[in-house]
Protein backbone atom coordinates (compact mmCIF):
# COMPACT_ATOMS: atom_id res chain seq x y z
CA UNK A 1 0.00 0.00 0.00
CA UNK A 2 1.36 3.44 -0.79
CA UNK A 3 1.99 6.34 1.59
CA UNK A 4 -0.94 8.54 0.47
CA UNK A 5 -3.50 5.86 1.27
CA UNK A 6 -1.79 5.05 4.57
CA UNK A 7 -1.95 8.71 5.60
CA UNK A 8 -5.64 8.84 4.68
CA UNK A 9 -6.30 5.71 6.78
CA UNK A 10 -4.40 7.28 9.69
CA UNK A 11 -6.64 10.33 9.34
CA UNK A 12 -9.75 8.14 9.52
CA UNK A 13 -8.37 6.30 12.55
CA UNK A 14 -7.47 9.54 14.32
CA UNK A 15 -10.89 11.11 13.65
CA UNK A 16 -12.85 8.19 15.02
CA UNK A 17 -10.34 7.17 17.70
CA UNK A 18 -9.87 10.53 19.39
CA UNK A 19 -13.57 11.39 19.14
CA UNK A 20 -14.52 8.05 20.69
CA UNK A 21 -11.96 8.47 23.47
CA UNK A 22 -13.46 11.87 24.30
CA UNK A 23 -16.99 10.49 24.15
CA UNK A 24 -16.18 7.54 26.38
CA UNK A 25 -14.59 9.83 28.98
CA UNK A 26 -17.51 12.31 28.85
CA UNK A 27 -20.20 9.64 28.96
CA UNK A 28 -18.46 7.80 31.79
CA UNK A 29 -18.16 10.96 33.93
CA UNK A 30 -21.84 11.72 33.42
CA UNK A 31 -22.76 8.08 33.98
CA UNK A 32 -21.06 7.99 37.36
CA UNK A 33 -22.89 11.15 38.42
CA UNK A 34 -26.18 9.80 37.07
CA UNK A 35 -25.79 6.52 38.93
CA UNK A 36 -25.43 8.44 42.19
CA UNK A 37 -28.56 10.47 41.56
CA UNK A 38 -30.62 7.49 40.38
CA UNK A 39 -29.53 5.44 43.41
CA UNK A 40 -31.25 8.06 45.58
CA UNK A 41 -34.25 8.65 43.30
CA UNK A 42 -34.91 6.11 40.49
CA UNK A 43 -37.61 8.39 39.01
CA UNK A 44 -34.84 10.70 37.74
CA UNK A 45 -33.39 8.00 35.48
CA UNK A 46 -34.62 9.36 32.12
CA UNK A 47 -33.59 12.94 32.87
CA UNK A 48 -30.12 11.78 33.89
CA UNK A 49 -29.84 9.42 30.92
CA UNK A 50 -30.50 12.22 28.43
CA UNK A 51 -27.70 14.27 29.99
CA UNK A 52 -25.37 11.26 30.01
CA UNK A 53 -25.94 10.55 26.31
CA UNK A 54 -25.04 14.02 25.03
CA UNK A 55 -21.22 13.66 25.18
CA UNK A 56 -21.53 10.51 23.07
CA UNK A 57 -22.34 12.38 19.89
CA UNK A 58 -18.71 13.27 19.16
CA UNK A 59 -17.87 9.60 18.68
CA UNK A 60 -20.65 9.41 16.09
CA UNK A 61 -19.31 12.48 14.29
CA UNK A 62 -15.82 10.97 14.23
CA UNK A 63 -17.24 7.73 12.86
CA UNK A 64 -18.97 9.62 10.04
CA UNK A 65 -15.74 11.43 9.11
CA UNK A 66 -13.81 8.14 9.15
CA UNK A 67 -16.47 6.52 6.97
CA UNK A 68 -16.27 9.43 4.51
CA UNK A 69 -12.50 9.00 4.28
CA UNK A 70 -12.86 5.28 3.64
CA UNK A 71 -15.46 6.00 0.97
CA UNK A 72 -13.24 8.72 -0.53
CA UNK A 73 -10.33 6.30 -1.02
CA UNK A 74 -12.73 3.55 -2.10
CA UNK A 75 -11.61 1.26 0.74
CA UNK A 76 -14.59 -0.98 0.07
CA UNK A 77 -13.48 -1.73 -3.49
CA UNK A 78 -10.33 -1.06 -5.49
CA UNK A 79 -8.46 1.47 -3.37
CA UNK A 80 -7.85 4.81 -5.06
CA UNK A 81 -4.20 5.72 -5.47
CA UNK A 82 -3.38 8.92 -3.60
CA UNK A 83 -0.24 11.01 -3.68
CA UNK A 84 1.55 11.61 -0.38
CA UNK A 85 0.32 15.20 -0.53
CA UNK A 86 -3.29 14.11 -1.00
CA UNK A 87 -3.02 11.59 1.85
CA UNK A 88 -1.50 14.23 4.11
CA UNK A 89 -4.31 16.60 3.14
CA UNK A 90 -6.93 14.04 4.12
CA UNK A 91 -5.10 13.40 7.39
CA UNK A 92 -5.04 17.15 8.08
CA UNK A 93 -8.74 17.38 7.19
CA UNK A 94 -9.51 14.81 9.89
CA UNK A 95 -7.68 16.69 12.65
CA UNK A 96 -10.44 19.22 13.47
CA UNK A 97 -12.85 16.37 14.18
CA UNK A 98 -10.24 14.39 16.07
CA UNK A 99 -9.19 17.21 18.38
CA UNK A 100 -12.53 19.00 18.52
CA UNK A 101 -14.28 15.72 19.25
CA UNK A 102 -11.80 14.69 21.92
CA UNK A 103 -11.87 17.90 23.91
CA UNK A 104 -15.50 18.91 23.42
CA UNK A 105 -16.75 15.49 24.55
CA UNK A 106 -14.67 15.61 27.72
CA UNK A 107 -15.81 19.13 28.58
CA UNK A 108 -19.36 18.33 27.59
CA UNK A 109 -19.22 15.44 30.04
CA UNK A 110 -18.15 17.84 32.78
CA UNK A 111 -21.08 20.14 32.02
CA UNK A 112 -23.40 17.12 31.92
CA UNK A 113 -22.23 16.18 35.42
CA UNK A 114 -23.27 19.65 36.58
CA UNK A 115 -26.60 19.24 34.78
CA UNK A 116 -27.13 15.94 36.57
CA UNK A 117 -26.43 17.71 39.87
CA UNK A 118 -29.11 20.21 38.88
CA UNK A 119 -31.53 17.32 38.26
CA UNK A 120 -30.72 15.95 41.71
CA UNK A 121 -31.64 19.23 43.40
CA UNK A 122 -34.30 20.66 41.07
CA UNK A 123 -35.59 18.01 38.65
CA UNK A 124 -38.05 20.46 37.08
CA UNK A 125 -35.05 22.47 35.77
CA UNK A 126 -33.46 19.59 33.80
CA UNK A 127 -34.04 21.33 30.43
CA UNK A 128 -31.63 24.04 31.56
CA UNK A 129 -29.03 21.35 32.23
CA UNK A 130 -29.60 19.97 28.74
CA UNK A 131 -29.18 23.45 27.22
CA UNK A 132 -25.95 24.08 29.12
CA UNK A 133 -24.61 20.73 27.97
CA UNK A 134 -25.78 21.25 24.39
CA UNK A 135 -23.88 24.54 24.15
CA UNK A 136 -20.59 22.61 24.20
CA UNK A 137 -21.92 20.53 21.30
CA UNK A 138 -21.67 23.63 19.11
CA UNK A 139 -17.90 23.25 18.96
CA UNK A 140 -18.08 19.57 18.15
CA UNK A 141 -20.43 20.47 15.29
CA UNK A 142 -18.06 23.15 14.00
CA UNK A 143 -15.22 20.62 14.04
CA UNK A 144 -17.42 18.10 12.24
CA UNK A 145 -18.48 20.58 9.57
CA UNK A 146 -14.96 21.72 8.72
CA UNK A 147 -13.67 18.13 8.58
CA UNK A 148 -16.69 17.11 6.50
CA UNK A 149 -16.07 19.91 4.00
CA UNK A 150 -12.34 19.26 3.86
CA UNK A 151 -12.72 15.50 3.39
CA UNK A 152 -15.83 15.32 1.25
CA UNK A 153 -15.77 18.46 -0.87
CA UNK A 154 -12.05 18.96 -1.59
CA UNK A 155 -10.78 16.87 -4.49
CA UNK A 156 -7.65 15.52 -2.83
CA UNK A 157 -6.89 13.18 -5.73
CA UNK A 158 -6.27 16.22 -7.90
CA UNK A 159 -3.70 17.62 -5.45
Amino acid sequence: MQIGVILAFVGAAVAVGFSCIGSSVGVSMAGRAAAGVVSEDPDKFIKCLVLQLLPGSQGIYGFIIAFLVLAKVNAFGTITILSATAGAGILAACLPMALGGLFSAIYQGKVAVSGISLVAKKPEEYVKGILFTAMVETYALLSFIISFIAVFVVNWAAV
